[in-house]
């Protein structure tokens, strides 16, 4: 559960945000420092999954064959299999906008050395080479808990962006999400909070309030 100077930051955030005609994201807005992020070892690269969800749809596209995408099928937003992988290999121009409009990709384990090979300079700098599924693992599943996972990516920058929820979702809820993101980053820091200058949360297009 989040402290009050969580949720009373997310109130705030949600009762100063102008009104619009769509549905805003609540955004949070991380500024680190005594970092050297230009050592990848450093940067931050973290999927989280949000306690009570994103509160926004999540592209899922995954590369499968057999009963694997049959099942696949009734969860993921698309499920693309060993021909699709070549038809993409062969138009640039089409992975890049699968890519750019997916938000995760899942592979079957056997076809991640394929996905490397066609699609890897496209979906690497961009953050988004799949999540490997094992035998073992439940596709039904792993997608299911993927929709409500967000990505904490620094890069090389010392100031970053993540969804943590959407306008209509309670601010005890949204903070809920902010506590879980700010644990996982504290745990994986190289001095945990003491490499966290800043944090703010706002929605799409209202002002940004401090949270820590």
């Amino acid at each position: 559960m989040a402290d009050n100077d969580i949720e009373e930051a997310v109130s705030r955030a949600l009762d100063e945000a102008p009104e619009r005609n769509f549905r805003e994201t609540v955004d949070l807005a991380i500024n680190l420092r005594d970092l050297d992020l230009n050592d990848p070892s450093k940067r931050v690269d973290e999927g989280v999954v949000l306690p009570s969800g994103t509160g926004q749809e999540t592209q899922i596209v995954v590369f499968a064959d057999g009963e694997t995408a049959v099942r696949a099928e009734d969860v993921a937003d698309e499920v693309l299999d060993e021909d699709d992988l070549g038809d993409l290999a062969d138009d640039t121009d089409a992975a890049k906008d699968l890519a750019d409009e997916t938000d995760f990709f899942v592979a079957e384990a056997p076809m991640m050395q394929d996905i490397a090979g066609a699609l890897g300079q496209v979906l690497g700098p961009r953050g988004k080479m799949p999540t490997p599924l094992q035998p073992d693992d439940d596709v039904v599943e792993t997608v299911n808990r993927m929709k409500n996972t967000v990505q904490i990516r620094s890069r090389d920058r010392r100031t970053f962006h993540t969804r943590v929820g959407a306008e209509d979702m309670t601010a005890d809820d949204i903070a809920d999400n902010i506590d879980v993101i700010m644990r996982r980053l504290h745990a994986n820091l190289e001095k945990g909070p003491l490499n966290v200058d800043s944090v703010y949360v706002k929605t799409t297009m209202g002002p940004a309030v401090e949270v820590a």
